[in-house]
């Protein structure tokens, strides 16, 4: 019995044209060459498959991609199958390039913000290269071994039980969240948790939401798009003064870790923000980006426990494991669950196998081992930048260092700008703290600071890094 045609081959898109097929096939053919659609090395469907795609007798095809082989579009080779010529470069005419054909061989790219750079020190990335391939491949096996049928399908906006069941017990265990899985929502980062409470926000009629002063302009920006204003808080030696925002009808807080400026938020400040949501009804949006790693400190819970029906408690695996997960989730009051379940859609807009993989991660253990790991290697690199900047570079301060993966450099008034160039020379990418100053924020003298990422580097750049760092601050 014939095999269905949908089973032969690789798929090749063709549209021979002309009254003679195999002439019309080979100019087909050279055509996808040339554009560029077909690249060097890749490998044809055999004659027999392509014959049945296009509904053609299989000799037309076989002569067409001799031809060609002939001309040197294509190679032949027994047990390799026709393949494009490595030679055979996408052709344009001077002056003019075939908008198929994509960049031109050898032409310059503009390049990403990291490839002007030796070292990368930007905060907001943990290193990438330690990212646990081989467990994360042996929970995906265990996981996709034992996952239904069903899990396959559109699946419930909420995201996978099995995730939000792991995320409950861990949440409750480490972060001292009251978690419950039906109230726990899944989605594609932190920003698309935002994004779908800015939704909410507005729909019930929010017009503003308050948020430090410091903090990044990205997050400012997706509320902005929701059609929300964002007015910033004071902020003091004890970091952030919520105090009672005027007008707001949500706070956004990162309150274990205040980023950038790395100060927890002060015990009576905690208890005083529930309390104006209580009263007024507002929310508070808890951003706990980075809570599983403290150092100095008993770990600080959760806001969310002082009231769960009044705080949203926001988490992500982007700085435990890899921001290209693309997985967060969001703990919600009951009463703005089902809102925030309507406004991300009706389906679940997360990949299930990432969503089973870390759910498995999460109740093998697998994950806390990975954690304790990542905290031990980040704690090693912070002594070491802070032994670096008390030996080289003592007239500069380092704050905000008792957690986290990042730390504040405090530099001489004035000096901000000329040490971010300076370190541009050295080959460095750093970030100056004026860059996550909120616009609208009140400072007498604004303080001028380095927000250095100490995990971003693999473990191989990091001495490099450092000595880059030292060599652009002042001595």
């Amino acid at each position: 019995m014939a095999k269905p045609w949908a089973t032969l081959g690789v798929d090749l898109h063709l549209e021979p044209s002309g009254p003679h097929l195999r002439r019309g096939l080979t100019d087909a053919l050279r055509a996808a060459v040339r554009s560029g659609r077909l690249t060097p090395g890749t490998r044809l469907p055999s004659s027999r498959a392509l014959a049945a795609d296009l509904g053609i007798a299989r000799n037309t095809v076989a002569d067409a991609y001799a031809d060609l082989v002939a001309e040197g579009w294509l190679t032949a080779r027994q047990g390799s199958g026709t393949r494009v010529a490595t030679g055979a470069a996408p052709r344009t005419t001077p002056g003019r390039r075939d908008p198929a054909a994509g960049p031109p061989t050898g032409a310059a790219r503009r390049p990403r913000a990291s490839a002007r750079f030796a070292y990368d020190l930007r905060p907001g990335f943990p290193d990438l290269a330690s990212f646990p391939r081989t467990q994360w491949l042996r929970a995906a096996r265990r996981a996709l071994t034992a996952a239904p049928y069903d899990a396959f399908g559109y699946g419930d906006p909420r995201g996978r039980a099995e995730l939000r069941a792991a995320l409950a017990g861990y949440l409750a265990r480490a972060r001292g969240v009251r978690a419950d899985p039906e109230q726990i929502v899944v989605c594609a980062g932190f920003s698309h948790g935002l994004k779908l409470l800015g939704t909410v926000l507005r729909a019930r009629g929010v017009r503003t939401v308050a948020v430090e002063s410091y903090g990044l302009r990205v997050h400012r920006k997706i509320l902005g798009a929701a059609g929300l204003t964002t007015t910033p808080l004071p902020f003091d030696p004890l970091g952030t003064d919520p105090g009672e925002p005027v007008d707001a009808g949500a706070v956004l807080l990162t309150p274990a870790h205040q980023f950038p400026m790395g100060v927890p938020l002060h015990r009576d400040r905690r208890a005083g923000v529930v309390d104006w949501a209580r009263r007024t009804g507002g929310l508070v949006l808890e951003d706990d980006y980075d809570g599983e790693f403290r150092y100095d400190r008993q770990p600080v819970g959760a806001l969310q426990n002082l009231d769960p029906d009044r705080v949203v408690h926001l988490g992500t695996a982007s700085k435990s494991l890899a921001p290209g997960l693309r997985l967060a989730w969001m703990m919600l009051p009951s009463a703005l669950a089902e809102e925030v379940v309507e406004a991300k859609g009706g389906v679940d807009t997360c990949g299930v196998t990432d969503q089973l993989t870390l759910a498995e991660f999460l109740t093998s253990g697998a994950y806390d081992r990975h954690v304790r790991a990542a905290r031990l290697r980040y704690r090693r690199r912070r002594d070491a930048l802070v032994a670096a900047l008390a030996a080289r570079a003592p007239e500069v301060h380092v704050t905000g260092i008792a957690a986290g993966l990042h730390a504040v450099l405090r530099l001489p008034p004035g000096s901000e700008q000329s040490v971010v160039q300076a370190a541009a020379w050295q080959g460095l990418a750093v970030h100056g703290l004026a860059r996550y100053r909120h616009p609208d924020a009140i400072a007498e003298q604004p303080m001028d600071a380095l927000v250095v990422g100490y995990a971003t580097p693999p473990d191989h750049a990091w001495s490099g890094a450092l000595d880059a760092l030292c060599a652009a601050l002042p001595g």
